[in-house]
């Protein structure tokens, strides 16, 4: 950790400290920066649930996921693999939820009928699954046939133990309509599942983009953001030999980085986050 980063840290700790003595909240989030390969959903599930052995330890909250952590993103064979939700794949989610009592916030390939959606659920710590939310900017080009696109009036907030929380997608934060949609939602917390890929040489530089998007968003927000990405390499169409650099990114409502995740290696990081009182 750079000493800039360790002194926000403190900073933030501090202020965790004091909003938790005027009556706020303290809330842990396990940002989960795993290995995600296209199509080995046991091999996935299995690195999912190593993260939630050490959100576990760590005494979080919520422990938050990549985008398409399941079968990988833009991985044609999904249309073939994907489950619908509810259906076999969130609900083993709801198992680990249950499990290790954290809330799960997880990115997931969706199935419905003939269509693909790049979907995103919420469930608590009993199981429960909370919220669905599915991808709108789902960058067609990138897959034939593409996945299908979700619905603009969807996103929204929902009510938990820890306050409002909204989910959107990775490419939805690039739109300013969609951010305002988010912030009519007045949310206590995003979580943004990732897939931030670039070529190998684009790498480390990529990630001060995801850096500057999250802390952008967590301005216009006004609450804290925690922008969940992950490792390994793009294996279908257009972008194969693309990899996804880490650099998962936390940031308060004030645009200050509570934490970077490691660069290119996989990463489990407890945080802690000041929310406002219910």
């Amino acid at each position: 950790m750079s000493a800039r980063l360790m002194f926000t840290t403190v900073l933030c700790l501090l202020a965790a400290a004091l909003l938790s003595a005027a009556g706020g909240r303290t809330l842990r989030v396990a940002v989960c920066q795993i290995l995600v390969v296209d199509g080995d959903r046991e091999g996935n599930f299995r690195r999912i649930e190593y993260a939630l052995m050490a959100a576990q330890a760590g005494h979080a909250d919520i422990a938050t996921f990549p985008e398409s952590s399941i079968l990988g993103w833009e991985n044609p064979d999904a249309h073939r693999l994907a489950a619908p939700i509810p259906g076999a794949d969130s609900e083993r989610i709801e198992a680990l939820a249950r499990r290790f009592g954290v809330m799960i916030a997880i990115g997931l390939d969706e199935k419905d009928g003939h269509h693909l959606y790049d979907s995103a659920i919420l469930v608590d710590k009993t199981g429960k699954l909370l919220w669905k939310y599915r991808k709108l900017n789902v960058l067609p080009e990138l897959m034939d046939p593409p996945y299908s696109v979700g619905k603009a009036e969807d996103i929204g907030a929902v009510d938990t133990e820890f306050g409002r929380i909204c989910i959107v997608i990775c490419a939805d934060t690039f739109v300013d309509d969609y951010a305002r949609r988010v912030a009519r939602r007045k949310p206590d917390l995003v979580l943004v599942p990732y897939g931030w890929a670039a070529e190998v040489g684009e790498w480390p530089g990529h990630a001060k983009e995801l850096e500057r998007l999250v802390v952008k968003r967590a301005l216009a927000w006004k609450c804290p953001v925690v922008g969940t990405d992950l490792v390994g390499e793009m294996t279908h169409g257009p972008w194969t030999g693309r990899t996804y650099g880490g650099a998962s990114v936390v940031a308060d409502g004030l645009g200050s980085v509570l934490a970077i995740l490691r660069d290119r290696d996989v990463d489990v990081r407890i945080v802690a986050l000041s929310l406002p009182a219910n």
